[in-house]
């Protein structure tokens, strides 16, 4: 089964529901956190072998640099597969259990991140906080 963003029954207009600040929550067994800024809908979530597609924008913690977005132009929704090792540990920990539509903030810290040696393609200096917006646009489990 899958999920996506455009799984409305016909006629009917999903208004976005904001949700009430929340503070950060842990996660078990990892250093990053996560806070909801918007939920989801359905039953089906991200688990550890479903492909998930989402948007994200990722900044420095320190200085609030964005380095990347899949919402700036010429730029596509990311694919990956969930608990695989395809994305830095606090993002894929992080995304377990978001249902299409919702969006969370992440916080990942360098250990569980770019650690010392940082990603210089994307000019992330090492042992950086990275925060992450990311919105779930569909999930294949």
């Amino acid at each position: 089964p899958s999920a996506a963003a455009d799984d409305c029954p016909q006629g009917e207009l999903r208004a976005a529901v904001p949700t009430p600040p929340r503070a950060m929550q842990s996660i078990k067994e990892s250093a990053t956190k996560y806070k909801i800024v918007q939920e989801g809908h359905g039953e089906i979530q991200i688990r550890e072998g479903s492909r998930a597609t989402v948007h994200a924008v990722g900044v420095l913690k320190d200085s609030g640099t964005q380095f990347m977005s899949t919402r700036d132009p010429g730029e596509e929704p990311f694919s990956y597969i969930a608990g695989k090792g395809g994305v830095i540990k606090g993002w894929d920990m992080g995304c377990m259990g978001m249902k299409v539509g919702e969006q969370r903030m992440l916080e990942v810290p360098p250990e569980e991140g770019y650690k010392k040696e940082g990603f210089p393609f994307y000019n992330i200096p090492g042992d950086a906080t990275l925060q992450f917006t990311l919105e779930c646009l569909k999930i294949d489990v």
